[in-house]
């Protein structure tokens, strides 16, 4: 019988690292989506796509930077077709919990004619390790706007864990999973959180919107992504986004990790501590 072969889009990302790293460790035949690989993999390329998918069995899906950005929907339905055509019988998408323009991507993938899990998640611990909140905390002082925010913050593993198990198990296939933490946060608390887990002081200072989009805008960050960030505080952090759910518990079998946990684990790396390491 052939072994299957899985593709992880986003191999070398946030999530995608990890689904690729359980899925080798359980001894699968793996092939990373990325610009760096060979073939390569680009959304904004589809020359080589073929080449890509061929022979592979099942996609994990993450599309960079956000299924919400204008264009997505166009880049998942290529890809979707390409990949039935070549195929492929099982998609797992990863999507944003609360993002109506994602679920138009959600729609295309569920309408594919093969077997679909999508898995919903809320904002990522790791945003404050490894994207754009790390700056600020390494500097010491967090602004943002959305104070009163309550946000269910879901680890990367879970994601990846949930990831791997919809790959497979064909139980999950044609299920919707929303994946949060067990826990509602506030960017204070994180930022709290993240100051005992370290022992170091770090401000959190309230802004508005306005103030957050001038400020991204003063340190050069691209309009279009200025655009993803306003559309995410605007539009995904509002009160009826921040319900905790038990998907991660129904999937695993387990709870999801705690943010206290990832935090003091994260701590461990030395990765909160860069600058303050470079000046001693």
């Amino acid at each position: 019988m052939k072994k299957k072969k899985y593709l992880v889009l986003g191999g070398k990302g946030k999530t995608g690292r990890k689904v690729v790293e359980k899925l080798t460790q359980l001894g699968k035949d793996v092939r990373i989506g990325s610009r760096s690989e060979t073939p390569s993999f680009d959304w904004e390329d589809s020359s080589n796509w073929a080449d890509v998918l061929k022979d592979v069995d099942s996609v994990y899906i993450t599309f960079q930077p956000d299924l919400a950005v204008p264009g997505a929907q166009e880049a998942i339905k290529k890809f979707t077709s390409e990949a039935v055509k070549s195929g492929v019988q099982k998609l797992v998408l990863l999507s944003g919990k609360g993002e109506k323009e994602a679920e138009a991507c959600e729609k295309i993938v569920m309408n594919s004619g093969v077997d679909w899990t999508i898995a919903r998640a809320s904002w990522f611990n790791q945003n404050f390790s490894e994207s754009f909140f790390l700056d600020p905390i390494l500097a010491g002082h967090v602004a943002l706007p959305k104070e009163e925010a309550l946000i269910p913050f879901i680890d990367t593993t879970d994601i990846a864990d949930v990831a791997v198990e919809a790959l497979l198990n064909e139980k999950h296939s044609k299920q919707i999973y929303e994946l949060t933490g067990p826990r509602q946060l506030t960017f204070k608390d994180v930022v709290e959180e993240i100051a005992e887990a370290i022992g170091r002081d770090i401000h959190f200072q309230a802004i508005s919107m306005d103030e957050y989009e001038k400020m991204l805008s003063e340190n050069n960050v691209p309009d279009d992504y200025i655009w993803l960030i306003k559309y995410l505080f605007t539009d995904v952090l509002v009160p009826g986004n921040s319900e905790i759910t038990n998907d991660v518990e129904k999937v695993l079998g387990r709870k999801p990790i705690e943010f206290s946990e990832y935090s003091k684990e994260t701590a461990k790396t030395g990765v909160w501590n860069q600058n303050v390491n470079e000046q001693v």
